[in-house]
């Protein structure tokens, strides 16, 4: 995913729940709607002055953008890893035999250990 893609995207996740329609955001941010509407798309990759002053539109500071931008790009990475299994290995420790005592008799029972091994 490009930045450029996120960026708009974040734009418009805010215009919209700021209820302002692309024309308003536009008129506000001195942009045109075509232009604004090719940066939400991820279409047009935005000059910082482009940026603050649609974020002035917004009434958002830059710092609040960026760190939407940096929330979105970590999701939309993290999403998309594959997704991989790692095994613990189990080791089967064999003891040597021990003697219970009961009646006459002794009978041998062998305790067997299970680790496991990260």
């Amino acid at each position: 995913m490009l930045l450029r893609q996120v960026i708009g995207n974040v734009f418009r996740r805010l215009r919209r729940e700021r209820g302002i329609t692309l024309r308003e955001l536009a008129e506000l941010a001195q942009v045109s709607v075509p232009y604004l509407s090719e940066i939400e798309r991820g279409r047009k990759e935005p000059s910082s002055e482009i940026l603050a002053a649609i974020c002035r539109a917004l009434e958002l500071e830059l710092t609040d953008l960026l760190s939407e931008v940096q929330f979105d790009l970590a999701t939309a990475v993290r999403s998309t890893l594959p997704v991989r299994l790692q095994t613990a290995a189990i080791r089967v420790e064999d003891r040597t035999a021990h003697r219970i005592p009961s009646g006459p008799r002794a009978y041998s029972a062998t305790a067997q250990a299970f680790a496991l091994v990260a």
